[in-house]
């Protein structure tokens, strides 16, 4: 590994914009907000998001410059930035590591190279030989599986489930299918104004006897955990309706047939 190369390290960002300053000593270690802190160049997903959690991080721990005095590219992953016109490769944002600085790679919630367009990133200042240095924070696939009491010795992560009807019936049955035969707990994420379609789609075509754990809003003062079975979570959601009480929250889903 060269010596003449920087360090990146990958910033855990919070799970959700309210109060973010107040969560930040329940979500982060003081070694993580430290190091965050000292960091000028970055690459990040969404610069208004790294903005104001830079924001948070001085009210804790003062940044080594001003942010407008910060060098931030953002990186939405190869098809979203072909999506957006963009044709930045990785190695293009990483110059300052090459050239012997220390970077930030920041995901726009959650941790950097997980359900994420920074592992793209990461391999690739693999590839220079350069010190890769995740750091301590949230993430919401382990605190779901973690609070969920399903299988957390046998789990997999599915990433998004297909938003097309029939599709992500055939999915969500497929799930279960490997679930029950692995006795692996699944999991997956959806975009939060689909949540109420992704419920219903549960309730409607998993077995009644399978688990199934939402959890919403995970390490935010709103955050609900429940974990039921199919034939519970209908009783206690039995329309449309009700389920729409989980519309627009970030969530988490996690299935045990």
């Amino acid at each position: 590994m060269s010596s003449t190369l920087g360090t990146l390290f990958l910033i855990p960002n919070t799970l959700g914009d309210d109060a973010r300053v107040e969560q930040l000593p329940w979500v982060l270690p003081n070694e993580t907000i430290t190091q965050t802190a000292k960091l000028v160049h970055w690459i990040v997903e969404d610069a208004k998001t790294a903005r104001a959690f830079l924001k948070a991080v001085d009210s804790v721990s003062p940044l080594a410059c001003t942010i407008q005095e910060m060098q931030m590219s953002e990186w939405r992953g190869v098809a979203r930035n072909a999506k957006y016109a963009d044709a930045v490769k990785p190695m293009d944002l990483l110059k300052p590591l090459i050239a012997g600085k220390d970077m930030g790679l920041m995901s726009e919630a959650g941790v950097p190279g997980v359900a994420d367009p920074g592992a793209e990133l990461v391999l690739a200042a693999h590839k220079l030989g350069a010190k890769v240095k995740p750091l301590v924070g949230p993430s919401s696939i382990l605190l779901g599986l973690m609070a969920s009491g399903l299988n957390g010795q046998r789990f997999a992560f599915q990433g998004y489930v297909p938003h097309d009807a029939q599709d992500r019936i055939a999915r969500l049955k497929q799930l279960e299918v490997e679930s029950r035969k692995l006795q692996q707990t699944q999991i997956w994420i959806e975009t939060p104004y689909r949540n109420t379609a992704m419920l219903m789609a549960c309730l409607n075509t998993l077995s009644p006897q399978s688990m199934l754990c939402i959890g919403m809003d995970l390490s935010l003062p709103s955050e609900t955990i429940t974990t039921l079975s199919i034939t519970d979570w209908r009783k206690r959601f039995p329309n449309e309706t009700a389920c729409a009480l989980l519309q627009n929250r970030p969530a988490v889903f996690l299935l045990l047939a």
